[in-house]
Formats: structure tokens, sequence, C-alpha cells
């Protein structure tokens, strides 16, 4: 079987794809997500971003099956990233407080010189939070390293109401999506479980 590369630094991905026995590897794709910009369409914008991602780390390993991901927050017409500053997160904390937004992740697989991509679509909506609850909120997570500022498991569940969609999709790594692309390359995901 040909080595799969789980190319990212996320632990929440990482969590994600050992739920299962197929042994992987872990790398960082040496791509820069920053020179992709925001064109008006988040599903596109995180497509192109695993894709540059998947392509950086196939050039070095051509042999591999390289997995990757990108996710993104939506709301009106923007992208909610991952905060720099502790500002950045309570504006965008404040900004998805008690509405609806969109989290897509964008998912590519290349095996083979072959590249096959998808991205999935999940709405979330937050409960209403008062400045406080946000402050404390920011104090109690790692807020930077998630787009949009927050988590959906564990207490970061606090801030939201109600999803439609998968729920992987929100941690990162929308796991149907994953095993439809890797089917494409010879991999079943159903052939792994734990």
């Amino acid at each position: 079987m040909k080595q799969l590369i789980l190319g990212s630094q996320s632990p929440r991905r990482l969590e994600v794809l050992s739920h299962f026995t197929l042994p992987f590897k872990q790398m960082t794709p040496p791509f820069c997500e920053e020179s992709i910009p925001f064109a008006g369409n988040p599903g596109v914008y995180v497509s192109e971003i695993a894709r540059g991602k998947a392509e950086s780390l196939a050039k070095n390993h051509p042999e591999a099956i390289v997995l990757t991901a990108d996710t993104t927050v939506s709301k009106g017409n923007r992208v909610y990233n991952k905060p720099t500053t502790s500002e950045e997160v309570y504006a965008m904390l404040g900004e998805l407080a008690n509405a609806w937004h969109s989290v897509f992740t964008g998912v590519c697989v290349i095996s083979g010189g072959q590249c096959h991509e998808a991205f999935e679509e999940t709405k979330v909506l937050f409960n209403p939070l008062s400045k406080e609850q946000i402050h404390d909120y920011h104090l109690s997570l790692n807020c930077f390293d998630k787009a949009g500022g927050y988590a959906i498991q564990m207490p970061g569940a606090l801030a939201i109401q109600k999803i439609e969609g998968c729920y992987y999709n929100v941690i990162g790594l929308p796991i149907n999506t994953v095993r439809k692309l890797l089917l494409k390359v010879g991999l079943d995901l159903w052939h792994y479980l734990k």
C-alpha cells in the first residue's frame, strides 16, 4: 500500500484520522495559505488552499497519497480565518454571536499525479454571547489556531446552539468527504475501523 500523508499541522485533523487503523504520517505542507486571496466564494477558496497544500507535498513525495484540508468560517460576504490577536478573537466571536454562519472545509487527495478535491459546508448557529462570556471563552480556549476563533468540541460547544451538516467538518476534516476522495485512489475507510 502507498504511504498516506496527512498534510496538516492540526491536532484535530490528526485526531479524526486516528479514529481509523489506516497507517499515515503527518507532515506540514510547505505552502503559504496567504498566497490564495479570497475572491468571494468560500468553497472555492478553501479548495484552492487545500490543493496548494497537497501539490506542495506531492512534489517531494510523488509515490505517496497526500491528503490535505483547509477550513474557513463564512458569514455575509467575508471569511473568518485564524485570528492573530485577542482583539480579532473578540471581534469575530462578537460578530458570530446570536447568528447563523457557515463552515467550509476543502479537502484534496493527490495520488499518482491525479488530483481529487471537494468541499463541504456545515451551518452553525451561535448562542447569544455577552462580552464577559466572550472574554471567558477566549481565556479558556486556544482561539488562535481555529478558523473563526472557536471550537465545536468540548467546552467550546457552549457557544453553539445548533448545527446543520457534518460535525467533523466544523472540526476540520469532514469524514464522509475524505472517504469519498480516498475511494478514488483505492482506499476505503470502511476497511480500517478500530
